[in-house]
């Protein structure tokens, strides 16, 4: 292997080349560290540096605590947990040729329930995109406290600010990359993707993106000013401080991962839901995008109603059984009773009991195997289903529906499991305590990685457009 070394507009930065021809740049910084003052403050350009910088090494994560589910080892989709560091709002690039020019560019959200994750994390590598002919961009940006909550005399919706600048970042440096500013694919999974479908739908990234993926998210998944200022309220309880930005900035990083660890546990948040009774984050996490601010004037699905993004060509989708990611491993499918089913989703719904019984609660169904539709259908498909309705411009729809092996089938097509066949990763994540198991079908991974590419180069990934139901791509169901 060797060196590469492109310029970008702070600085040159070092790459290597890997043994497959691909050109790796890691950690490039796309904005200053937010310390200091730039805590809770929009994202600036990062500093200007004069000698050649290292990018050959994974660079920090955004504050964060490790986290995983029993079973297997989820760490090639979180990553490793929180790499300490000031500079960490930066982007990861993969190049087949830093010399070509005018190659589609597609720009990844890592997911991690708004809490976690990394652009870093093994899954994402970017190598078959490039081997394909594309440029491959994954960012990091600001989570959890740091990220969206609204505190007097700071800024919201700061996580969403970030792939902004990032993608600013992207349309100025990209071409020095071999990629054209002009092609861009935005796509994100999971909580990445309810940030692709909220920039969809904000007047501030209109233009930044030419095409866009949305991965098991959506636009409905945000909060009111009323529930997110609530959240900010008892937050700044347990740190004993006023709801600004001013006093959280005097408290250290370690704290606040204290205080967002008190809300995340069972209990711990204040009540979420909004005026109609329903918690938009259906307890998997307290922190959303807000509605109500220059980046979401207006809920971004009602945007997308209007028109938003309606030039904007788009894939959106799911996996056939999202929620069995969170309910099998934790044991929770097997144990949880009717009651215990209807008492779970009454925090976030205000019929549980009628959701939960047009499933098949009350007769012959486990209500585990009934709460794992109705959570899939309500967190994921039925607004996955809305968008690509809704949405004006080109639009593709599929469903993930290959099912992993894992704890003798019992995990299925659950959420995530897309993830190794679009980046065509498959090896990181199979094995004994892998998701995929010991056989995954790897002609499915040259598939959906290829169809992805195909979409950023032409628009289209090789499917019907999306109409109704019976256009709807079902990817594995075959394999």
């Amino acid at each position: 292997m060797t060196d590469a070394i492109v310029s970008t507009t702070s600085g040159a930065v070092r790459g290597e080349l890997t043994a497959d021809g691909v050109a790796r740049f890691r950690g490039i910084p796309y904005a200053a560290a937010p310390e200091g003052e730039l805590r809770f403050a929009e994202a600036v350009p990062a500093p200007p540096w004069e000698d050649v910088r290292d990018a050959r090494r994974p660079g920090p994560t955004a504050p964060q605590r490790h986290r995983d589910l029993p079973g297997f080892d989820l760490d090639p989709i979180v990553g490793p947990g929180w790499r300490p560091g000031p500079e960490y709002l930066t982007a990861d690039v993969w190049t087949p040729d830093p010399g070509a020019a005018g190659l589609p560019v597609l720009v990844f959200v890592h997911g991690g329930a708004f809490i976690g994750g990394t652009g870093s994390a093994s899954v994402y590598d970017g190598t078959s995109f490039a081997r394909a002919g594309a440029v491959l961009v994954t960012v990091q940006y600001r989570l959890g406290i740091d990220g969206f909550l609204p505190l007097e005399g700071g800024v919201t919706n700061l996580a969403l600010r970030d792939q902004i600048a990032a993608l600013k970042w992207v349309r100025e440096n990209i071409e020095a990359f071999g990629g054209d500013p002009e092609n861009i694919t935005l796509f994100g999974e999971s909580s990445g993707a309810v940030s692709v479908a909220c920039l969809l739908g904000s007047p501030l990234a209109t233009g930044l993106f030419r095409r866009a993926i949305v991965q098991s998210g959506h636009p409905d998944m945000v909060r009111g000013v009323v529930e997110a200022k609530r959240l900010a309220r008892v937050i700044a309880d347990e740190l004993h401080v006023e709801a600004t930005a001013e006093a959280f900035r005097k408290v250290s990083t370690e704290q606040l991962l204290d205080a967002q660890d008190a809300v995340l546990r069972p209990g711990g948040a204040p009540d979420l839901r909004d005026a109609l009774g329903y918690d938009r984050g259906y307890g998997l996490s307290p922190f959303l995008p807000m509605v109500g601010d220059d980046v979401l004037p207006q809920h971004p699905g009602k945007a997308i109603k209007a028109g938003a993004g309606a030039a904007v060509d788009l894939i959106v989708g799911s996996c056939r059984e999202e929620m069995r990611l969170y309910l099998v491993p934790t044991g929770v499918l097997e144990a949880v009773s009717d009651d215990q089913a209807v008492a779970s989703l009454a925090v976030s719904h205000p019929d549980p009991a009628g959701v939960l019984h047009r499933y098949g609660l009350g007769g012959e169904r486990v209500a585990g195997e009934v709460l794992v539709d109705a959570l899939t259908d309500l967190v994921f498909r039925d607004s996955v289903r809305d968008l690509a309705e809704n949405h004006a411009g080109r639009t593709f729809r599929y469903e993930f529906e290959w099912r992993s092996p894992l704890l003798d089938g019992r995990m299925g097509a659950c959420h995530g499991l897309e993830l190794p066949f679009v980046f065509d990763s498959l090896d990181v994540l199979s094995g004994p305590r892998g998701l995929l198991g010991e056989d995954a079908p790897r002609r499915l991974a040259h598939d959906l990685n290829g169809a992805w590419y195909r979409f950023a180069t032409t628009g289209s990934p090789g499917w019907l457009e999306y109409t109704g139901e019976d256009t709807t791509f079902h990817a594995g169901a075959t394999y």
